[in-house]
């Protein structure tokens, strides 16, 4: 495996389990520092671009290994997108989040609407989402969400534990929905067992290889501090996932975003987007940041297992 973590924020060169790699050659940094300003919250097509060609010329997707990349705060999950663009094979993306990241207006690079311009991609199959709790699939005609995407099987949700959702127009059934009586009801994974559940889902996985992204605002509380709100999922339950997934499926490359970083802007446009979007919360302590240290070395070891 090749392991680069993408210096957007200085949220991960500091930690120890990534201060180790580096010093021992196991990992590579890039730096983007100078062009975070451009890609956080949302990228412009100049600077997906931009972004996209750094990671080319880098020797981004040049084969070999799975690509294992880390990114720092969810504020730059639009970025799989990018990483995306780079793969060459026909895939299906295994997206883990507490957002279904799924707004499809307005139509540019932000981390509310990137599963829209992956589901564009034309060796991008299907995109399984699992694990959200959050109030975006609450109403989710007014979002308004990419339901047509549900609807024709390019898009699977799965909450972890979410009400039916409201809806006006029917919506057909899936693998993990159903739309009746005005409602989407969803296969909540807390309601049943998580090894059956995941062997359903890889079960209905249309390609042999598959690209996992996850952004750890899926993780409950406890087990990361993240910029959004947070789901309920453990880390051994998405251990577990990432493992039985590279079991079954051959897997091209992971992403991992979801660490705290202050938001800065230079623009008022982005830091309006910030301060609608993220949720009211205390800046979290370095005891609590620790979290972060801790599932990651987590997912570290994880992959290392994994990807030998």
């Amino acid at each position: 495996m090749r392991l680069r973590i993408l210096d957007l924020d200085s949220s991960l060169p500091s930690q120890p389990p990534f201060v180790e790699r580096l010093a021992g050659g196991r990992a590579e940094r890039i730096d983007l520092t100078r062009s975070a300003t451009s890609l956080r919250i949302m990228a412009r097509r100049r600077a997906m671009d931009a972004f996209c060609e750094r990671l080319a010329d880098e020797g981004y997707a040049s084969g070999g290994g799975p690509e294992i990349t880390f990114y720092g705060s969810g504020d730059f999950h639009h970025l799989t997108a990018g990483l995306l663009r780079l793969v060459e094979e026909e895939v299906t993306v295994i997206h883990f989040d507490n957002h279904p990241d799924w707004v499809s207006f307005p139509p540019t690079f932000n981390c509310g609407a990137w599963v829209n311009r992956v589901l564009q991609l034309p060796h991008v199959r299907k995109v399984i989402t699992l694990g959200p709790c959050s109030k975006d699939l609450a109403f989710p005609e007014l979002k308004p969400a990419n339901l047509a995407a549900l609807r024709k099987g390019l898009l699977e949700i799965r909450p972890w534990r979410h009400a039916p959702s409201r809806v006006w127009r029917d919506y057909a059934r899936g693998p993990a929905h159903r739309s009746q009586g005005g409602y989407i009801e969803w296969a909540n994974l807390a309601d049943g067992d998580w090894r059956v559940a995941l062997r359903e889902v890889i079960s209905g996985v249309p390609t042999q290889t598959v690209w996992l992204t996850i952004d750890k605002d899926v993780l409950a509380e406890e087990e990361a501090a993240t910029n959004w709100d947070q789901g309920a999922m453990s880390v051994d339950h998405l251990i577990e996932a990432i493992k039985l997934f590279a079991l079954h499926r051959r897997v091209l490359g992971v992403d991992v975003c979801g660490d705290y970083s202050p938001p800065r802007f230079r623009d008022p446009f982005r830091a309006a987007l910030a301060h609608f979007d993220h949720p009211a919360k205390p800046a979290p302590t370095p005891e609590t940041l620790g979290r972060n240290a801790t599932t990651n070395a987590r997912l570290l070891a994880c992959f290392e297992e994994v990807f030998a």
